[in-house]
């Protein structure tokens, strides 16, 4: 097993991820546009947000893909399948606790389920699996993180 395997697998299980979600969107199966909610946490200029929340999810994706790295050095294998399992923890990671908690809590335009009238929040909380975003979007993003998982755990066993 090879980091820089795991680097290549994390940039390529980035790139399906995000195009999974962005299909979603483009599809109307979903209202979430994850680079836009990571960029808008940094500035309201919309453009902007993309572009940085693009970034800032790239360099996410390398970051988890070097916990993943890690969780297989730990196990001693790196089947497919354990990439597969990986990626359903890390989806269901991502949109109960990351998205669901504790973005709303750092993101300066985004709504919590606490606020009031007296709040003007630019964005909708994402809720539990990111279904205030439609009821489709839990299961696109599960898909898209266990695509995810299984990329990352199919470069290293390339990389042999």
């Amino acid at each position: 097993m090879s980091v820089w395997a795991a680097l290549a697998g994390g940039f390529a299980g980035t790139l399906v991820l995000t195009s999974v979600l962005r299909a979603g969107t483009e599809l109307h199966l979903t209202r979430m546009d994850l680079p836009f909610l990571l960029g808008t946490a940094v500035t309201a200029d919309r453009t902007r947000a993309k572009a940085i929340g693009y970034a800032a999810h790239f360099v996410l994706g390398e970051a988890f893909a070097l916990g993943y790295y890690a969780l297989f050095l730990a196990l001693g294998r790196h089947d497919w399948w354990l990439g597969t399992l990986f990626g359903l923890g890390h989806g269901l990671f991502a949109g109960t606790v990351l998205i669901n908690v504790l973005l709303p809590l750092v993101h300066p335009r985004m709504g919590t389920p606490l606020s009031d009238a007296t709040t003007v929040a630019l964005l909708e909380p994402p809720g539990f699996l990111a279904r205030n975003y439609g009821p489709r979007t839990a299961t696109i993003g599960l898909l898209a993180h266990l695509l995810y998982g299984t990329i990352i755990a199919t470069f290293l066993t390339l990389a042999r």
